[in-house]
């Protein structure tokens, strides 16, 4: 089964995926509660009472679900300051819904760049600081077609104006993120491995 690795440097990042326990819980529930103040922001929602239990409730589960998406999905917070900001990867198979749904996102989603990673070749990067929407946090994209796969990046940040200062950091991990194959040797001989360049 594939599944992805990447590099985070441990005086940046706070892995999320695999920390169990007592082990990260402060920045999964800060991570969480971020994504839920923007979500709640973006719908035009007020904040509810009981929102850091439910926060605390899914930083929790949230070790549990990424262990069964068995490498699928990885997630970093940002060490110094949780609620600013969090990356998170992910494979995903290209199926023809998931091509037919990329197709169809806004224009605005056109604004790419190349982004050169050395495992995966040249992907796009979608940066946006300045969302049209105020409720809209910044965020920044990161996409591969491998044919079969669609590898992802995607980074949302709690702060407009501090984006521009922590961007880097998540483009030093998006050109670590690969893709790794449980295969034994000699299991598939009619695979063909090629460089991505």
């Amino acid at each position: 089964m594939s599944r992805l690795q990447a590099d985070a440097p441990a005086d940046r990042w706070v892995p999320v995926t695999g920390s169990l326990g007592f082990r990260g819980r402060r920045h999964r529930k800060a991570a969480i509660g971020m994504l839920l103040n923007q979500a709640n922001t973006s719908a035009g929602s007020t904040p509810r009472p009981g929102g850091g239990a439910f926060a605390w409730i899914l930083s929790q589960a949230a070790p549990l679900l990424m262990r069964r998406a068995a490498g699928r999905v990885l997630v970093w917070v940002w060490k110094s300051d949780p609620e600013l900001l969090v990356v998170m990867a992910q494979l995903q198979e290209a199926t023809p819904q998931l091509r037919t749904a990329r197709a169809m996102m806004p224009m605005e989603y056109d604004d790419t760049e190349s982004f050169r990673n050395p495992f995966l070749g040249v992907g796009e990067k979608l940066a946006m600081p300045l969302p049209s929407d105020p409720k809209t946090p910044p965020f920044a994209t990161y996409t591969w077609d491998t044919g079969s796969h669609f590898v992802t990046v995607t980074a949302v940040c709690s702060d407009r104006e501090r984006f521009g200062t922590v961007i880097g950091a998540v483009d030093d991990i998006a050109r670590t993120v690969r893709i790794v194959d449980d295969l034994k040797l000699g299991e598939s001989p009619t695979v063909l491995r090629l460089d991505p360049a």
